[in-house]
């Protein structure tokens, strides 16, 4: 063998060498990869069986969407502002209960008109049928009590006055009767103090929209007048009643319970809100551009609750704190917040927090209830356990959100939710300024508010007297023009105020 047979041998020597090296390397990496391989044949087994699962599953549920589909198209859902229908319920029988009186219309306490009704009378003189003239036996008398109303009628006075200049005043007088409005130098009739009253007892009281206003007066006592006549009279009686809205204002003042609360009221088409405050016998209505604190500090004045003076009951809103002395928190907005937080998320339903919350709110409006029943220590030993399972609650951390953000409520206002046990007069809820608010929320989705600051301020004016009136079981349209009869002849006859 040569040289260059010898280092051809050596290279293929050191090939050999190379690819068994190789060779084994690969050995190695192949017996590394078979049970990787195995583990990934096996998952790929129960992979095609489940998409063939899925497959099938994803089939029917096609199926299921086109049938709803279908039943959808045929009866369309209805909008969202529909609410859902109520279940069919067992209605009770109407009416009182077996056995008790029946509730009939009281009688007439006395009787204006006494008309004979006859019957026809044969040749003998006896009474017969009307229809087929045979004479009647056991004639008896009846007397049958019908209550009806007297068609209205326009009646048109002229009033001859006498007017002149006074000196000492320094300006134009005029004589005035008492049902006489304020005279105007206009082309036309002015409307008398019981057209005003009726039109403003239908506009407030009643909230009927203006057109069916005019409507009515037309079609009753054939009174014509316009839409745009009622609102300028409408503004006309609010200045007139201004003095008793104030003093309506300075008598809620020296109240010693009201109760406060606010709702949202258009004027010419911006957001302003409406204002109330009430107590058993006197509410006040105001609508202001604000939702701050300045307004209710205006209204209740700045030294309201202070020295032992009034009680205010409101809602959980930050304004009502900066009134001092005694506050009363409403818990019914409280289990509201409760209420509502679980609808969002129903697993708290069973939460410690919500439910002992509830069942401490629901204890506290209980005991409340049972104060007469109680002896003072037995009543002010359950007081002192309910405030002390308050103090509990509001001390407590849940690691939830909700839960935690009503705690921390608890515990700023602790000493605000349990005055209501302490003074007999104070009720733990504002049920008395909601039910206020109720009919000016009734007359704003019917007008949708005010048109202009000045109707807006004459309309708070108005429902203020009116609501008043019917707290005080007074009759609203003699009230109303009785006040105006007193505006007009200048005098401070403040008969909404007399019980204060």
């Amino acid at each position: 063998m040569d040289g260059r047979e010898l280092r051809q041998y050596e290279q293929w020597k050191i090939e050999v060498q190379s690819l068994r090296a190789e060779n084994q390397h690969l050995r190695n990496e192949l017996n590394a990869l078979r049970p990787q391989s195995y583990r990934d044949g096996m998952r790929i087994g129960r992979l095609e069986k489940r998409i063939e699962k899925l497959s099938t599953e994803n089939k029917v549920l096609k199926d299921r969407v086109a049938e709803l589909t279908v039943q959808v198209n045929l009866k369309p859902a209805p909008p969202s502002f529909v609410k859902a229908n109520v279940p069919q319920r067992k209605r009770r029988k109407p009416g009182r209960k077996v056995g008790h009186a029946a509730a009939l219309r009281p009688m007439p306490g006395k009787i204006d008109v006494h008309q004979e009704v006859s019957v026809p009378v044969d040749e003998l003189g006896k009474a017969s049928c009307p229809h087929c003239k045979t004479q009647l036996s056991g004639v008896e008398r009846h007397e049958r009590i019908v209550e009806d109303i007297v068609p209205a009628k326009i009646v048109t006075t002229c009033y001859h006055t006498v007017g002149g200049w006074c000196p000492c005043c320094r300006k134009q007088m005029e004589s005035r009767a008492e049902d006489q409005p304020p005279a105007h130098d206009l082309p036309h009739a002015q409307l008398g103090l019981h057209a005003l009253a009726t039109a403003a007892v239908m506009r407030v009281c009643y909230r009927l929209p203006l057109r069916q206003i005019t409507r009515l007066f037309l079609q009753l006592p054939g009174l014509k007048i316009s839409p745009g006549a009622i609102v300028k009279q409408i503004r006309r009686l609010g200045k007139w009643l201004e003095g008793q809205y104030e003093r309506l204002k300075r008598v809620l003042r020296a109240a010693g319970v009201v109760h406060g609360d606010e709702t949202g009221w258009r004027v010419d088409g911006k957001n302003n809100y409406l204002w109330t405050l009430t107590n058993a016998t006197h509410t006040l209505y105001h609508v202001d551009r604000s939702r701050g604190a300045r307004v209710i500090v205006d209204l209740l004045g700045k030294s309201f609750g202070l020295e032992g003076g009034g009680k205010l009951v409101s809602d959980f809103y930050a304004a009502y704190d900066r009134i001092g002395g005694t506050q009363q928190k409403c818990l019914t907005h409280l289990l509201r917040e409760l209420r509502d937080v679980i609808a969002k998320r129903p697993e708290l339903k069973t939460h410690s927090f919500f439910k002992r919350c509830k069942s401490l709110v629901r204890a506290m409006l209980r005991l409340k209830r049972r104060r007469e029943e109680l002896s003072r220590p037995a009543y002010e030993h359950q007081v002192k356990l309910l405030e002390d399972r308050l103090l509990a609650l509001s001390q407590t951390t849940w690691g939830d959100a909700n839960a935690d953000r009503l705690t921390k409520r608890l515990a700023k206002y602790r000493d605000k939710l349990t005055p209501f046990l302490h003074h007999a007069e104070l009720d733990g809820t504002n049920n008395a300024a909601e039910r206020a608010l109720r009919p000016a929320v009734v007359m704003r989705k019917v007008t949708g508010g005010s048109r202009s600051e000045s109707g807006a301020k004459a309309w708070s004016i108005l429902a203020s007297v009116m609501r008043t009136a019917e707290q005080q079981g007074r009759d609203v349209v003699e009230t109303l023009k009785t006040l105006l009869r007193a505006a007009w002849a200048g005098k401070n006859v403040y008969l909404l105020t007399d019980s204060s």
